[in-house]
């Protein structure tokens, strides 16, 4: 900011670092508004890219790095609900007027140690209110991801959304669908990472947009849970869940959000039935979830898993210690662990099985399992043919050793002999 000053530019910080800073929150992005054109910055400094030049923002990189540089400009006409079709630049207060809510329409001079504030964006900060630059319905006409980013910004910063914007945004809901669904993940991940996701959901379900982006979660609403007690619904039981997370990855967010999507079409008024398989069920729903939001594969396959197996916890106590070792030795078991105790205490049960888990955990690493008796080299010395049979062979066989029932390489072969005899697939 001191060299573009040097060179006669004007330059702020802008948008939502003012915001964070008014907030005493830890800013996260560095944005810088100037006057300088991006022909300019680009000159100025060696490190630079630009990654958005048409609407006036380059990348510089400095000291590790990278802060967008944006011109001061005012939008034209948005033809494709994201994009203005061309920018004019302009001076700071054409460039707070143009963008999406008060608190985020601010600068910062560092230097005088000045808050320049072109649409009362202070006021409404003190005030914690969520409201639009201008009209509501034009302002979301230009990005209906807006209506997305109020709601997530609303639950994070605990602020509430003003009347007007409201209203707009409840009347707009049906047309966030126009945007892309990579943008539509983005803004969903990080209200259900932030500070109050439960209120998030509670906020997305008031304000119509989550019938659109997750039937599938809109439609637990209304479903009793029997699995809890009290009268709390499926929806009731995901919120609290949710907000009993402990920094949640982004993949184990979602799959507390999803985790129980199969009950609704397993409900039954039996009792004994009632929500039979809805974890296969769920994981099933949950992988189309994924694919909807263009998650990467391996993110939908942990997901999936997280959804598919969050009940398998609840057996531990009676389980085998070869199943109880494979159970707990899962790709990312602590996320499993996770889900299995907001699950628990959502569902107002106490956390012994979860403990128990936690606890054979811490055992078994500091106790590896033994090395195997068989390996698959011994499999083809004894004369099988390598092929889909070795892995049950070699599971079966390391199952029985960690249960105390095969104590020595000799009774692993004599029990490999005896269940597999390799007749006609080993030499004689």
């Amino acid at each position: 900011m001191e060299k573009l000053r040097l060179h006669g530019h004007e330059a702020f910080f802008a948008g939502g670092w003012v915001r964070d800073y008014l907030l005493r929150k830890k800013p996260k992005d560095v944005d810088i508004a100037t006057s300088a054109r991006p022909d300019e910055v680009m000159r100025l400094f060696p490190n630079t890219r630009a990654i958005g030049a048409q609407f006036g923002v380059v990348q510089v990189r400095m000291y590790g790095h990278a802060y967008e540089v944006a011109t001061f400009r005012s939008d034209h006409e948005y033809l494709d609900g994201r994009h203005p079709s061309s920018v004019s630049f302009s001076g700071p207060e054409q460039d707070a007027l143009r963008r999406d809510f008060t608190i985020n329409g601010l600068f910062y001079d560092p230097v005088a140690d000045r808050l320049i504030d072109f649409v009362r964006g202070r006021n409404d900060l003190q005030n914690r209110l969520i409201r639009t630059i201008g009209d509501p319905g034009a302002r979301f006409a230009e990005d209906k991801l807006r209506m997305l980013r109020a709601v997530r910004l609303a639950s994070c910063l605990d602020f509430e959304i003003v009347p007007e914007t409201w209203d707009a945004i409840r009347k707009l809901a049906p047309e966030i669908l126009s945007v892309s669904w990579e943008r539509i993940r983005d803004e969903l991940v990080k209200l259900l990472t932030g500070p109050a996701p439960a209120a998030g959901i509670d906020l997305l379900h008031e304000s119509r947009l989550l019938g659109h982006i997750l039937p599938e979660v809109e439609a637990m609403r209304g479903v009793p849970n029997m699995e809890a007690s009290g009268d709390a619904d499926v929806f009731a039981h995901t919120r609290t869940a949710l907000s009993l997370l402990r920094n949640p990855s982004p993949c184990l967010a979602l799959a507390t959000l999803v985790h129980d999507v199969g009950k609704p079409s397993s409900y039954s008024v039996d009792a004994q039935a009632c929500f039979a398989g809805h974890a296969r069920l769920g994981g099933r729903i949950s992988e189309r979830i994924c694919r909807r939001l263009k998650m990467s594969r391996e993110e939908a396959g942990r997901i999936t898993d997280l959804v598919e197996e969050h009940l398998d916890f609840e057996q531990a106590k009676g389980l085998k210690e070869s199943a109880l070792r494979r159970l707990l030795g899962k790709p990312y078991i602590a996320e499993h662990l996770e889900l299995h105790r907001v699950n628990l205490l959502s569902s107002r049960r106490d956390l012994e099985v979860h403990a128990y888990c936690v606890q054979k955990l811490e055992q078994y690493r500091h106790e590896p399992a033994p090395a195997p008796f068989i390996t698959g080299e011994d499999l083809i010395g004894l004369g099988y043919q390598p092929g889909p049979i070795f892995k049950e062979m070699l599971r079966t066989i390391e199952d029985l050793q960690l249960d105390g029932i095969v104590r020595s390489r000799e009774e692993a072969l004599e029990y490999l002999s005896r269940s597999y005899p390799p007749a006609g697939t080993a030499e004689s």
